[in-house]
């Protein structure tokens, strides 16, 4: 019997998954903007490619106000961005 057949498959991949570029709240922090958005992001010299959406997650806290504007956001970074920032 040939090898291919003796060793077992594992794994699946989903054709559907949909990938996304991350982004933390910390760097977009450090970009003293008030309005963020994937252009804003890909001009930072983000490693961002244009063709995949990004997702915002919440490894940060934030001190000033900001309008993000992404394509997903994490739970808590959703909730940071709406009334995190006035908890500092």
């Amino acid at each position: 019997m040939p090898l291919h057949r003796r060793v077992p498959k594992r794994g699946f991949t989903n054709i559907f998954r949909e990938e996304y570029d991350v982004v933390n709240l910390d760097r977009l922090a450090t970009l003293g903007e008030t309005e963020i958005t994937p252009e804003v992001l890909k001009k930072a010299g983000g490693r961002l490619n244009g063709r995949q959406p990004v997702k915002i997650l919440g490894n940060a806290r934030l001190k000033t106000a900001i309008t993000v504007h992404a394509h997903k956001f994490s739970k808590t970074a959703h909730e940071k961005i709406t009334n995190g920032w006035r908890q500092v």
